[in-house]
């Protein structure tokens, strides 16, 4: 069997280990010119870190993530209006918790692809021949590839969904926020947020900073928006934007770096009534972007791809395999984009009411069952994705599925 994976990111590249592990060939095209430096601070859990365990990645993963003692918020100057521990948190999934930036996330992952894996980066897909019998690919150096499968996995933009699927309007669900992030030097507000995960108390926008090792400081933003249109300059739009708020925020706002180093998006959701089509499939946030909001998009990327490996490996038709990926997965999917909905207000007060609500809720969460209610509230339902496939028995081998 050959796969073509277009997208080199963190669904792409543990879709190409695990694949590999079944002895099938694959191509990787990125049309980046090489590994992505931008990117915020995740809390990885859920099926994704089973996922990774069962990969054998997660060691590199642990040693690439950073302690975090608790999150807490901040007023105007610098002062700590609430917070929560993350102990709080590692409890609900027993331990089971790393926090890692997502270029780190990346890094260990392709870390872990094995040479054989080609991956080309600078490289477009510019046409996509899908049949019921295969696909033909075809890349922006005029080369083709024949391929038993085409999978999408470049993310909430997809390129493969808009050519396949029909034009990304139709399938985004806008959720009313913009987000960016950067890091820059700056040693004394490096040494206030060490260990921490700190936050800007305010309505309606948002910073939040964390210590990297490097002695650099990692900015986080989110801010209401009703006009989902991306800015020409984002470094203009947040340095506007955010220049009301106080502490830590100037001196992030004067060390914004050029826009081509700042990660800027819309916060957003893809909802699709199919993940599939012929010989062409989606994974990670092409197929089924849950938003920051929800907290586990990279974990849900992950799982995503060892799942439809899994059934791949499992299943004598190809078709048949994509129709339980997807039977599989679309539960965990849609319950997290629930949550995430539902939480909005929660995420970023839009009232001084919602965000004294905010504080009194969280100061409640000190208190034994409270706090293992709302840590249960934002970690999500338990799921056992990985640990059913591996209770399920094998079918036909991944080589001879057509």
């Amino acid at each position: 069997m050959k796969v073509v994976i277009c997208g080199a990111g963190i669904a792409g590249l543990a879709l190409a280990q695990r694949l590999d592990a079944f002895g099938v060939e694959v191509v990787v095209v990125e049309k980046a010119p090489g590994p992505r430096t931008q990117g915020y601070m995740i809390d990885f859990f859920g099926p994704g870190y089973d996922a990774a365990e069962a990969m054998g990645v997660l060691p590199r993963i642990r040693e690439l993530g950073y302690h975090v003692e608790e999150m807490t918020y901040r007023d105007h100057h610098g002062r700590r209006r609430s917070r929560m521990r993350f102990a709080q948190f590692a409890k609900i999934v027993n331990g089971r918790l790393v926090s890692i930036m997502r270029p780190d996330l990346e890094r260990a992952l392709r870390e872990h692809l094995p040479d054989r894996v080609d991956v080309r980066h600078a490289t477009k897909l510019t046409g996509i021949d899908n049949r019921t019998d295969g696909v033909t690919v075809t890349l922006s150096d005029d080369s083709t590839i024949e391929a038993d499968l085409l999978v999408g996995a470049d993310g909430i933009h997809s390129t493969v969904r808009s050519q396949v699927f029909g034009p990304e309007p139709e399938f985004l669900r806008y959720l009313g926020f913009h987000t960016a992030a950067y890091s820059f030097d700056d040693a004394d507000i490096h040494a206030q947020v060490a260990g921490q995960f700190c936050l800007t108390d305010t309505v309606n926008r948002q910073m939040g900073f964390y210590a990297l090792r490097d002695q650099r400081v990692a900015v986080f933003t989110v801010h209401r928006t009703p006009d989902p249109a991306l800015p020409a300059d984002p470094r203009a739009a947040i340095r506007h934007e955010y220049a009301a708020l106080g502490w830590a925020a100037p001196r992030a706002l004067d060390a914004c770096p050029p826009p081509e180093q700042v990660y800027y998006d819309q916060v957003a959701q893809i909802d699709m009534p199919t993940w599939s089509r012929d010989r062409v499939v989606l994974i990670g946030d092409a197929a089924h972007a849950v938003s920051l909001l929800a907290g586990q998009g990279a974990s849900l990327g992950i799982t995503g791809a060892y799942v439809l490996a899994e059934h791949l490996s499992r299943t004598d038709t190809i078709e048949t395999a994509l129709r339980r990926y997807e039977q599989t997965l679309r539960p965990v999917v849609t319950d997290r984009q629930q949550a995430a909905r539902n939480g909005t207000r929660w995420f970023i007060p839009a009232t001084t009411r919602q965000l004294r609500l905010r504080r009194a809720a969280l100061k409640l969460a000190r208190f034994p069952v409270i706090d293992r209610y709302v840590a249960a509230a934002l970690v999500g339902k338990s799921t056992a994705v990985i640990t059913n496939l591996h209770t399920t028995s094998r079918q036909a081998p991944l080589t001879n599925a057509t």
